[in-house]
């Protein structure tokens, strides 16, 4: 079932190798290490990332389910960041479900070389975190993440916090879904 995944992964992307069984890629392999080839982008990358949670259980999932109590799932977190005009993916990394998405987007980042300009990081709510922020101003890119909905003004004089203020204050007038559209085009 897994190969069969692999295989159909391998076959969208228009790849013509043969998928690794389950003991390539679970007993022998601790950590796997994948490339991901791209078109750079010319004028400039804008960035879409987020994640997905992928659910797996261990051998005997039928016989567990059949004859004991309920049990708890088992996740991993697929993270990904893809071009927005190309649609190609450009950064990926695979985590425990215990993992936040914020904690993730520096190395989602790194993945992309420091020598192509990233115009803007889109993302989601999830993203809305002093970390997130620095990591992407740290690479001189615009931010566009919507708060979350519990999101309070801060009361710093930083240039990032008074950004972020002016960004609540305009959702908080115009509404949510307008406001937020408003401001992703502004970029």
């Amino acid at each position: 079932m897994v190969t069969g995944f692999f295989q159909s992964l391998i076959k969208l992307f228009g790849l013509d190798w043969t998928a690794p069984d389950y003991s390539t890629l679970c007993r022998r392999q601790k950590h796997i290490d994948i490339t991901v080839s791209y078109q750079k982008s010319s004028d400039g990358l804008h960035l879409l990332v987020d994640s997905t949670g992928l659910k797996f259980l261990g051998e005997g999932e039928w016989k567990r389910k059949k004859h004991q109590p309920e049990y708890r799932r088992q996740w991993r977190k697929l993270h990904i960041g893809i071009d927005a005009k190309t649609l190609q993916i450009r950064a990926v990394q695979l985590t425990t479900n215990n993992v936040s998405d914020s904690q993730v987007l520096g190395d989602l980042l790194d993945q992309i070389p420091l020598d192509e300009q990233i115009d803007s990081v889109y993302t989601d709510g999830a993203y809305d975190t002093k970390y997130c922020r620095k990591v992407i101003s740290d690479r001189q890119t615009h931010a566009v993440i919507p708060p979350r909905k519990n999101a309070q003004p801060s009361k710093d004089k930083t240039l990032r916090s008074v950004q972020i203020n002016e960004l609540l204050k305009t959702v908080k007038r115009l509404g949510r879904k307008i406001g937020l559209g408003i401001i992703a085009e502004a970029w």
